[in-house]
């Protein structure tokens, strides 16, 4: 088992990200989450992280009746988050923190983070005090660690860091294909923690699945390298930089958390040939201009939009077409996006709530324009 060498009571440097459960229906499936919570812990490993509005406040019930209520307190970490629409000023925080204990039936959390930060939430969480109060919590016990989850540009990290010295350990977007992306800046996030001394953990190292179900061309060149399996491929580049202390794989099923131990249990980083191979998948990328949606879904939880029109499939189903050329991309997008009531995506009103809540910062409503354009007939 790979040791953390930044806290000692992480076993192993894979964690299990609960923003993508399996679901029987509507309701996370708790047979299949029990079995996969028991493999991931018989295999040595034991962080899990959740966030209050995953799977619309069903993440952390989850885990307090498949994992809490299951396993002794020592046989797991439990990571959650201060996120900002369940917040409006400092005298919100604490009862919303305990109201989190209490959902997933813990009486402290091992890490705490402030939850997508950029540049326009952390002035909100700034005028509130949340990085005051959360610290607060820490010295009462409440919280183990202290830290935060990032979504922007790397100079908004450093003001953040620079700022809160306090930050113990930073989550991040990183994966080999936005590596050296733009508008993601992956590396250069990277690097402003490293600059700061902050151990990272890793979200999204298979870019919400997107990193999995390759394009041809990509696909035959990690098949040929024979290394194990696409997913595997992609969350190991992730943990080959030296601060990575974590890397978050959202696992929804047997096949998945199976996969992910075989490729973690006894981890390596990626060598030369592997790391070439990677690097010829990102031309292949760069060239098809995709949509970098990840399918967190933060703008369609909550009532995001109004018209309830299901943009994460939308972007997948368009991405599916520009990669793959299929003929049944647009049966897709016909059958199962705009099938049982669902608005197509030229039914949008054009209102923005999507865009103020994207990880991304996609111009949501534009793009919306352009699947109408390619998939509705």
């Amino acid at each position: 088992m790979y040791k953390s060498k930044f806290f000692p009571e992480i076993h192993g440097n894979f964690g299990f990200g609960c923003m993508r459960l399996p679901m029987k229906g509507s309701k996370v499936d708790y047979d299949v989450f029990s079995r996969m919570a028991d493999a991931f812990i018989e295999a040595g490993f034991n962080y899990f992280d959740t966030a209050h509005g995953y799977i619309g406040g069903q993440s952390e019930t989850a885990i307090r009746d498949c994992v809490v209520k299951r396993y002794d307190r020592d046989r797991f970490l439990l990571t959650n988050k201060l996120t900002d629409p369940y917040f409006s000023s400092q005298k919100d925080i604490r009862p919303f923190i305990e109201k989190q204990l209490a959902l997933c039936g813990v009486d402290y959390f091992d890490f705490y983070l402030m939850h997508a930060q950029d540049k326009n939430n952390y002035q909100k969480f700034k005028r509130c005090r949340a990085y005051e109060t959360a610290f607060a919590l820490k010295e009462e016990g409440l919280i183990r660690h202290f830290g935060i989850s990032f979504h922007d540009k790397a100079d908004v990290l450093d003001m953040i860091l620079t700022e809160h010295p306090e930050v113990e350990i930073v989550q991040i977007q990183f994966n080999y294909v936005d590596y050296e992306d733009a508008s993601v800046e992956s590396r250069k996030v990277y690097e402003v923690c490293e600059k700061h001394s902050k151990p990272v953990i890793v979200m999204e190292p298979v870019k919400g699945g997107s990193l999995v179900n390759l394009p041809e061309e990509a696909d035959k060149i990690l098949r040929e390298l024979n290394r194990g399996s696409n997913a595997s491929i992609a969350i190991r580049f992730a943990a080959s930089y030296p601060s990575m202390a974590m890397v978050l794989s959202g696992m929804s099923d047997m096949a998945q958390i199976e996969d992910n131990i075989g490729a973690m249990r006894d981890f390596k980083p990626l060598d030369e040939a592997e790391m070439a191979a990677v690097k010829k998948v990102c031309a292949i990328f760069r060239s098809l201009n995709l949509i970098p949606c990840t399918s967190c879904r933060y703008c369609v939880e909550e009532n995001e939009c109004p018209k309830g029109i299901r943009i994460p499939d939308m972007f997948s189903s368009l991405n599916a077409h520009e990669a793959f050329h299929n003929w049944n991309t647009g049966y897709y997008y016909d059958n199962v996006l705009t099938g049982n009531g669902h608005a197509k995506a030229s039914e949008c009103i054009g209102c923005g709530k999507c865009e103020r809540v994207c990880p991304q910062h996609l111009p949501i409503r534009e793009l919306l324009k352009q699947v109408a354009k390619t998939l509705e007939r």
